[in-house]
């Protein structure tokens, strides 16, 4: 039985340098030929290895999901309040971090995708839902709990997520991590226990 040419690459490295092209240029602008490149791979192994751009882009965005590992610890903070200020300066350091591109991969692609990609829009749209109701599941158990007696918990939810996109495309515009805590810090003063 003759077996195939081993691989020459990581995939895993592969993967990540794939997800950084999708960050900075969205689905639909980032071409084979930009990320082949930036993966030090060929076409035939891009489709061998990943499938075709959008599975490639699917499996970007689960290796994306996992560096936003700030969320899963935020959700876990034992009050409201901190779970509020976790994601906030959380989104301000990973949006900002040297050497990566600046701005959110779920923002930036929905906005980027045009008719031709409406499936990935609509899995971005998910997503950013999912993450919504994951934050209005913990302000509902908050307000159970005696916190945020006054507001409601989808309203709490809606807002802090809309306070972290402006987040994120301040960033993809160049705002500065300095600058992206004080919006944080405007924001928690704003905050009712």
């Amino acid at each position: 039985m003759a077996m195939g040419r081993p691989r020459e690459f990581d995939p895993d490295q592969a993967l990540d340098r794939a997800l950084e092209v999708f960050r900075r240029n969205g689905f639909e602008s980032a071409s084979i030929a930009d990320l082949t490149t930036a993966m030090g791979i060929n076409a035939p192994s891009l489709y061998a290895t990943f499938g075709n751009k959008e599975a490639l882009f699917r499996k970007a965005l689960d290796r994306y999901i996992e560096k936003l590992g700030y969320w899963n610890e935020a959700l876990a903070k034992p009050t409201a309040r901190e779970v509020v200020e976790h994601l906030l300066y959380g989104t301000a350091d990973f949006m900002t971090e040297e050497d990566s591109p600046r701005g959110c991969l779920f923002v930036r692609g929905a906005l980027s995708c045009g008719e031709s990609s409406e499936a990935i829009r609509a899995e971005l749209e998910a997503r950013r839902v999912a993450g919504e109701a994951a934050l209005r599941e913990r302000f509902e158990r908050a307000r159970a709990a005696g916190e945020c007696a006054l507001c409601d918990p989808g309203d709490a939810a809606s807002y802090v997520m809309t306070i972290l996109e402006g987040i994120t495309l301040r960033a993809a515009a160049g705002a500065t991590r300095d600058e992206l805590r004080k919006v944080a810090e405007v924001t928690l003063r704003s905050w009712v226990n």
